[in-house]
């Protein structure tokens, strides 16, 4: 609603912390599909499937990067399921860009964690598109091979999680309530 010359309403105001918060979960998904897109481009490029290099020797036997390809869902889980993922990952997809929109406007966290997701859900849906499998690249030697899709997608779930366990019930406890009967000719049993 228009009050003014430098005049702004609740709705005003409301209607731009909306507008913050879609372009938030935008950009980041955009940065996200970015960054993993072009470490996959490098890796590609630079080392030959199976080969490793090592950016820190001292850590030759801890960290190193490792192109390997995976045709499965993340850190290399239920090998040669691809269409599944691609099926999963497209749901995921449309859930996310569906429910964003009626997120309340103070939700940013959610809204960060939901772009993670949605990045990363992208660069590995890319990946199944073009090349029929994800490009896999960082190996930490005890645990399986993955990218930067998948670390933004459970960073972005457990900000979820984190989010979800620490908002307050908003419901009324309905632990001391007496049940209602609607019918008087039944006998509530709470009232024997």
């Amino acid at each position: 609603m228009y009050w003014g010359p430098g005049v702004k309403s609740e709705d005003d105001t409301a209607l731009n912390t909306s507008q913050w918060g879609r372009l938030l979960l935008l950009s980041i998904a955009a940065l996200v599909f970015i960054a993993d897109q072009g470490s996959k481009f490098l890796v590609l490029r630079y080392l030959e499937y199976g080969e490793s290099w090592n950016p820190i020797p001292a850590l030759r036997g801890l960290f190193s990067i490792t192109h390997v390809v995976n045709s499965g869902a993340a850190f290399g889980l239920f090998p040669d399921r691809g269409m599944l993922f691609l099926v999963i990952a497209v749901v995921v997809i449309v859930a996310i860009i569906g429910y964003y929109r009626y997120l309340p406007a103070d939700q940013m966290l959610v809204r960060v964690s939901l772009g993670l997701q949605l990045g990363g859900a992208l660069g590995n849906l890319f990946d199944r598109l073009k090349f029929g499998y994800v490009i896999d690249f960082i190996d930490f030697k005890i645990w399986p091979v993955f990218n930067l899709a998948d670390s933004a997608i459970v960073v972005g779930v457990a900000i979820l999680a984190f989010h979800l366990l620490r908002e307050p019930e908003k419901a009324p406890s309905m632990a001391n309530d007496q049940v209602s009967n609607p019918n008087d000719q039944i006998p509530n049993p709470k009232s024997q």
